[in-house]
């Protein structure tokens, strides 16, 4: 998976071997041998790589684009996968998704739809805040909706 991913992503952004190799200060002959899986990037060359472009460090040792379907997410997007609605409408949302989002039994989900682009969900209260603190900033900073002097 690694060495597929490095080939991936160092072709998603147009760089050549050598290019990479300037920017992890290694040599064009080891992204080489790590792309084709002669060889695989020590733990810092690893984190280098992520953060060149721009991947969880999970993503860049461990995302098969094989079994999910779909390219490499860029760092913070994710992909949980597929899930069954139920009969009711009901879905589960997938562990590591409930994990990310810390999201628990209990907690309540506001969703939102937009017939062109879908469905979203949020947790209530991470909206409810958003939409206080974007109030306190039309108000010029104050709670109470006073202006300032």
């Amino acid at each position: 998976m690694l060495s597929e991913n490095l080939l991936t992503l160092r072709r998603a952004h147009n760089l050549t071997q050598e290019q990479v190799a300037e920017k992890l200060n290694v040599s064009r002959q080891a992204v080489a041998k790590w792309e084709s899986g002669e060889t695989t990037p020590d733990i810092t060359n690893c984190t280098a790589l992520a953060r060149l472009y721009d991947i969880s460090l999970d993503d860049l040792v461990h995302y098969s684009e094989e079994k999910t379907g779909f390219p490499l997410p860029p760092k913070g997007k994710h992909i949980f996968g597929t899930v069954t609605v139920g009969d009711k409408g009901q879905i589960v949302i997938p562990k590591k998704a409930r994990e990310i989002f810390s999201i628990s039994p209990g907690d309540r989900i506001l969703v939102l739809g937009d017939e062109s682009q879908g469905i979203a969900l949020l947790k209530e209260k991470d909206m409810l805040n958003l939409l206080r603190q974007t109030l306190k900033e039309m108000r010029g900073g104050k709670e109470d909706g006073t202006e300032n002097e």
